[in-house]
């Protein structure tokens, strides 16, 4: 003992910062732990955790994730079909629009949200201009409902109406379907809030050509489109299949293209969506985004299981969904700021917070939580690629298991982390990442950078609370 107190020391501080100070102005050597009680000391998820921790709740709980893991990862996903909304989603009627993101109301929504809704009345005939169809919103002329409680998903503001044409993509192994519009690129458009007339041009344009030939071509494939398959692939060439999709929309317009040449299309016309295929690498992202709702809704509803179903942002409220705790509850939190590189002339006071279904792609496993197959993201997103690397690993430990379908070569072909469990997260305060587009503030304006968020602790707070319930 005589000879430690002789030696140099260093202190490892746990909790209030202000001891490291103080030891630091003695000329002592400290490191400052980083660590806070699970759900961070609130006193009801304390409460919640030690009725939840018992030995008989842990069994079932473990029971549950292990099914709901297996329900993801086993599920044999295809595109079959693209179709008008009207034709094929549950519920839609010619006034419905879908949003992203957990229910919201007009006067809520973010001004990419209500700017995307505008162009959607405009271009569904609803109202003849920007003003009128602003009165129609305003009045209660449209009905206006969450994409993911229609089996869809949208990407930043996720507006979907009833003209649009959809994916169909089928989970054959369970039955269920998911849907999503298509991409429109990444010009100035409708689902970061633009609506002018070039905006709505484009949509009519997809609307008679893009999705009919589409339409056409699928139905000249008598299998449909393997999209596990392709997703694997994808990521083995370096896709995270969120925001990079390089090698995903190589793939998907590969496997597309020999039907395409067989429709009944012009081949000036078949050019022009060869053309606008060209123009973006997004053009499957909505597919990825298909493909993991697929996966992702056929393990909803599993009693005890704590896996998240659902991660969903609508601009100013984020909400997630579990497993265990039905598809008709939404646990709500605040929309957070994304944080990356910003388009030249543009500043981090211009960005709206948070939106879009499209983390669905981080609830499955992809996203931010593949970007350690995908060092290339970090351009876009900002960091570098030891982060991209830190990101998945640390992803990891909120996750049920490893999803061997799906795998990252640079990890020594690791299965992508999959299965977010909720109890995992507050007990180690450890959010789910996030990489994601930001849109402007205002509407009208689109797409200004990419970055990096995560979701609003609250959420998950109010489910584990939710969640314990069950054991009262």
């Amino acid at each position: 003992m005589n000879n430690l107190f002789g030696s140099e020391l260093t202190v490892i501080n746990v909790g209030i910062q202000q001891f490291s100070e103080d030891i630091k102005k003695q000329g002592g050597k400290v490191v400052q732990l980083d660590w806070a009680p699970p759900g961070f000391g609130n006193s009801e998820v304390l409460e919640a955790l030690a009725r939840i921790e018992t030995p008989e709740n842990m069994e079932k709980i473990k029971q549950a994730n292990e099914e709901v893991f297996q329900r993801i990862t086993n599920g044999r996903i295809f595109l079959t079909g693209y179709q008008q909304a009207i034709d094929v989603v549950p519920n839609m009627t010619k006034n419905t629009i879908l949003h992203a993101g957990p229910p919201i109301t007009w006067e809520k929504m973010n001004g990419p949200m209500q700017g995307a809704v505008l162009g959607a009345i405009v271009f569904e005939g609803l109202a003849k201009d920007l003003e009128e169809a602003r009165v129609v919103a305003e009045m209660g002329g449209v009905i206006f409902s969450p994409c993911h409680e229609h089996d869809c998903v949208g990407s930043m503001a996720g507006v979907t109406s009833a003209s649009m044409y959809v994916h169909i993509v089928e989970n054959r192994t369970y039955g269920n379907i998911a849907y999503t519009n298509l991409s429109e690129q990444l010009s100035k458009i409708l689902r970061m809030g633009a609506n002018d007339q070039s905006v709505i041009d484009r949509l009519n344009w997809m609307r008679d050509v893009f999705g009919p030939m589409l339409s056409e071509a699928m139905t000249l494939n008598p299998t449909g489109i393997d999209l596990g398959l392709l997703a694997a692939q994808a990521v083995h060439m370096g896709d995270e299949l969120h925001n990079r999709n390089v090698a995903g929309t190589t793939l998907l317009i590969q496997a597309l293209t020999p039907y395409l040449i067989q429709t009944n299309f012009s081949v000036e016309q078949q050019k022009e969506v060869f053309d606008f295929v060209a123009s973006s690498d997004y053009f499957s992202g909505p597919t990825w985004m298909a493909f993991c709702k697929a996966a992702l809704d056929a393990a909803a509803d599993v009693p005890y299981s704590t896996v998240l179903t659902t991660m969903a942002r609508n601009g100013t409220e984020f909400g997630i969904r579990v497993s265990g705790l039905g598809q008709e509850n939404w646990f709500i939190g605040p929309s957070q700021k994304v944080l990356g590189p910003m388009f030249a002339g543009y500043k981090e006071e211009d960005s709206g917070l948070d939106i879009g279904d499209s983390a669905i792609t981080e609830t499955f496993g992809l996203g931010g939580f593949a970007m350690a197959a995908a060092p290339a993201i970090v351009a876009l997103v900002g960091g570098t690629v030891s982060d991209a690397i830190d990101y998945t690993m640390k992803m990891e430990t909120i996750t049920t298991g490893n999803n061997v379908n799906i795998t990252i070569p640079a990890l020594n072909f690791l299965g992508l982390p999959t299965g977010i469990d909720l109890l995992k997260v507050v007990q180690t305060n450890t959010l789910p990442l996030i990489n994601t587009a930001i849109a402007h503030k205002e509407a009208g304006i689109g797409m200004i950078g990419a970055g990096i968020t995560h979701p609003p602790m609250e959420a998950f707070q109010k489910a584990i609370i939710a969640f314990s319930k069950q054991f009262d």
